[in-house]
C-alpha cells in the first residue's frame, strides 16, 4: 500500500463515528477501479506522499497571521481513534468546515502559499528541480479545491484517512 490521504464525500446522516466502520467504509476505496471512478464522479480524491509537506506548505503562509484554516483541508476534522491509538485516526470535517476548507483554498493564490513554504518544503525533495517540485504541490493543490468545491453544493461531509 503506498502513503496516501484519501478523501471521500459522504451525507453526514450516514456517517457513523466509529473506527471500525470507518475502516471498512474507507477501506472500500482500496478497491482501485471503484475508488477511481468515485474521483471521477467528484467523491473522492487522493493526495498520495506529499500530502505532510502539503500541509506545511499551507502552514507556512498561514500561521503567522493567525488563522486555522490552513489546518483543514489536510489534517483538520474532528478525529475518530482507535481504541488503541496504534492506528492513525480518521477525520470527519462536517459540511461546515467543508465550506471553509472550499472558502480558503478559493481564496489563496498557490504562489502565496509557495513562497513562505519553499525553505521549508523543499529540503527532502533537493534531489528534484524545483519547478517539478512546485508542480505536484500545485497539482495537489487544485485537485483539493475542486475536490472540496464540488463537495459543498451536495452539502456532504467529507472523511479523510491516512493510509501509511
Amino acid at each position: 500500500m503506498s502513503i496516501e490521504m484519501q478523501l471521500r464525500a459522504i451525507p453526514e446522516s450516514e456517517i457513523r463515528e466509529d473506527w471500525a466502520w470507518l475502516e471498512e467504509f474507507m477501506g472500500d476505496a482500496g478497491d482501485f477501479d471503484r475508488f477511481q471512478a468515485e474521483r471521477r464522479d467528484g467523491i473522492a480524491e487522493v493526495v498520495e506522499y506529499h500530502f505532510p509537506a502539503l500541509h506545511e506548505v499551507y502552514r507556512a503562509a498561514y500561521t503567522p497571521q493567525g488563522s486555522h484554516h490552513w489546518e483543514l483541508p489536510v489534517f483538520g476534522g474532528d478525529p475518530v481513534y482507535h481504541a488503541t491509538y496504534a492506528r492513525p485516526p480518521f477525520l470527519i470535517l462536517r459540511p461546515v468546515q467543508v465550506r471553509e476548507v472550499a472558502a480558503f483554498l478559493t481564496a489563496v493564490h498557490f504562489d502565496e502559499l509557495w513562497e513562505p513554504a519553499r525553505s521549508k518544503v523543499l529540503p527532502p525533495f533537493s534531489a528534484f528541480d524545483e519547478v517539478e517540485v512546485k508542480g505536484w504541490f500545485l497539482t495537489h493543490h487544485t485537485a483539493l479545491r475542486a475536490f472540496y468545491n464540488r463537495t459543498v453544493p451536495t452539502g456532504h461531509a467529507v472523511i479523510k484517512a491516512f493510509w501509511y
